[in-house]
């Protein structure tokens, strides 16, 4: 544990200094948000936060290479992760041009599908899943679909969810911590090794998400643009499966030393832990591609309904609208973390009290308290 802490801590400190150096380097690029009429902030902004949270990753997972307990991993471990990375680096390159010279939707799909396919291509992909009482098995077809699928789905649904300063880093930033306690819990509870790719990848986004922060949230002084947003979901969808290659059947002992048998939702939610986790941008992706769809929009074209408009729109400042969108992903996320290990009466009084609190926060604190002017923000 203490080595992922090291490669947490490094991943965030060199995302944290490259900030500085991306900004200057957006700035001299022209690469710089401009005001739009669906965007929050007021001010130009300058994009590139992807190449410094890139750069964390790289530093992390260099890093772990030197350390006692983690250098002794497998190569699996090893090149799975770097082949994540080097995907990530692939729509991070996309992602750049993006900002520079604004490329359509098309080319960028483009982008992701070649991305998720060099995942592939080095056997980061779908092997087979398991649900209570059955594993399904994938054949070479079908892993390869559902991969793509997954990866190019998760990517955009961070992408989408980029809109308010911190928002998207802060929320995958908590899938990251969240998945990585999950990943390391499986690998003990299954007596394997404690040095598994899900947790490694897990350890340095959370870190490089950490590291970008204090200079994206509000008033944010770089963006990510698409080279970060595009990234992040790419590391986040490749951690996962890099878990289902490496495990052939979840155990998770919930009612340890209690000699009886997990209930059957404690069951399902391993299974469902990844999709809970980016629950927020996906749902706002599907409800985005439904409300352009019957608009007769294309379903890329953007508006400002997104759900972090909606809070606004209610009477939350920005800061505010992101700290309960902060709040809402910790829920999903850590609560079935916490369902999935120790599903006793304590746990689920924990997460109804969190539940009844965050809803508090999100539909009664703006009647009791009006937000301030909005200052310039939001990513865009």
């Amino acid at each position: 544990m203490r080595e992922y802490l090291v490669v947490f801590l490094v991943a965030a400190v060199v995302s944290y200094l490259l900030c500085v150096v991306a900004r200057e380097l957006a700035i001299h690029a022209k690469a710089v948000a401009e005001v739009r009429d669906r965007d929050v902030h007021a001010v130009p902004i300058p994009y590139f936060g992807g190449l410094a949270m890139l750069g964390g990753l790289a530093a992390g997972f260099l890093v772990a290479h030197h350390l006692p307990f983690l250098s002794t991993a497998g190569d699996v471990t090893f090149h799975d992760a770097g082949v994540v990375l080097i995907g990530g680096a692939i729509v991070c390159a996309v992602g750049v041009l993006d900002d520079l010279i604004e490329l359509d939707a098309l080319t960028k799909l483009g982008g992701q599908v070649v991305a998720a396919a060099f995942l592939v291509l080095n056997d980061v992909q779908l092997i087979s899943f398991t649900i209570p009482g059955t594993q399904f098995s994938l054949d070479p077809t079908q892993g390869m679909l559902l991969t793509v699928l997954l990866v190019v789905g998760t990517v955009n649904a961070v992408n989408f969810v980029d809109g308010l300063d911190g928002l998207a880093g802060g929320v995958v930033g908590i899938g990251a911590v969240a998945f990585f306690a999950f990943s390391y819990k499986l690998a003990e509870f299954n007596g394997e090794t404690l040095a598994i790719t899900a947790a490694l990848l897990c350890a340095a986004l959370g870190g490089a998400c950490v590291g970008f922060l204090p200079h994206n949230f509000s008033p944010a002084r770089i963006f990510m643009g698409d080279s970060g947003s595009m990234l992040l979901g790419l590391v986040l969808a490749g951690s996962a499966l890099t878990l289902t290659g490496q495990f052939s059947t979840v155990d998770l002992d919930v009612n340890a030393g209690a000699g009886a048998s997990p209930p059957p939702l404690a069951m399902l939610v391993p299974f469902l832990l990844p999709i809970a986790i980016l629950l927020v941008p996906f749902t706002d992706l599907v409800l985005a591609v439904v409300r352009r769809t019957r608009a007769g929009k294309m379903f890329y074209q953007p508006d400002k309904k997104h759900l972090h408009h909606r809070l606004l729109e209610i009477g939350h400042s920005q800061r505010r609208a992101v700290l309960i969108m902060w709040l809402w992903a910790a829920l999903l996320a850590f609560g079935s973390v916490l369902i999935s290990i120790y599903s006793r009466p304590l746990v689920w009084a924990l997460i109804a009290l969190w539940f009844v609190g965050t809803l508090f926060a999100t539909f009664l604190v703006p009647r009791l308290r009006p937000p301030h002017e909005l200052t310039a923000g939001g990513s865009g």
